[in-house]
This record gives structure tokens, sequence and C-alpha cells, in this order.
């Protein structure tokens, strides 16, 4: 009967232990559940924030993008108006070169031909 007692009184240590540990395991459980909710939390907003301040950046490199064209078109212009003007420059030039050319060599041509035509002239007498 001692050796039952015994038995039954170890049965029930172990038996109380058991509860004891399913109680811990329990709580560690919920705990575990509690700090990954937590984390979630802080993970969630910690990439929204990230998600704003890309979004900031973004916009204003958009805007320095918009600006650095707008300015560099305007320049663009500019230098295009400019080589325009000197293009016409050279250009009027050049045909104030090809017509005083042209009338030399008509005037010579002229003279040319008026000498030919005496010569002619003269031959045919």
């Amino acid at each position: 009967m001692n050796l039952k007692l015994s038995l039954a009184v170890l049965a029930l240590a172990a038996f109380a232990y058991g509860q004891d540990v399913g109680s811990d395991v329990k709580k560690t459980a919920e705990d575990t559940g509690h700090a990954t909710k937590t984390a979630a939390k802080k993970t969630g907003h910690a990439t929204a924030k990230a998600a704003d301040k890309t979004a900031d950046a973004t916009k204003d490199a958009a805007e320095d993008t918009g600006h650095a064209t707008k300015v560099a078109a305007k320049k663009t212009g500019h230098a295009t108006a400019k080589a325009a003007d000197k293009t016409g420059d050279a250009t009027e030039g050049a045909a104030k070169k090809t017509g005083h050319v042209v009338k030399t060599g008509a005037k010579k041509t002229a003279h040319g031909v008026k000498k030919g035509a005496e010569k002619t002239e003269d031959a045919v007498k």
C-alpha cells in the first residue's frame, strides 16, 4: 500500500508539474503573439513613413528635373536663335560676295565679247 501511495503522489506531482508547464507554454505563446503584433505595427508604421519620404523625394526630383529641362530649353532656344542670326548674316554676306563676283564676271565677259566682236569686225572689213 505504501508503494501505491507513493506512486499516486508521484503521479499527482507529475500531473501538477505538467499543468504548470502548460501554463508557462501558453503564457510564452501569448507573449510571443503580442511581441509579433507590436513588431508588425512598428514595421507597418516605418514602411508608411518610408513610402511618404520616397514620394516626397520623387516629387522633389521631378520638380528639379522639370526646372532643369525648362532652363535647358530656354538656353537651347536662345542658342538656336543666335545660330540662326549668324547663319542669316553669313548667308547675306555670301550672297553679296556671290553677286559681286557674278557682276564682275559679267562685266569681264561683256568686255571680252565686245573685244571679240571688234576683232571680228576688223577681220571682216
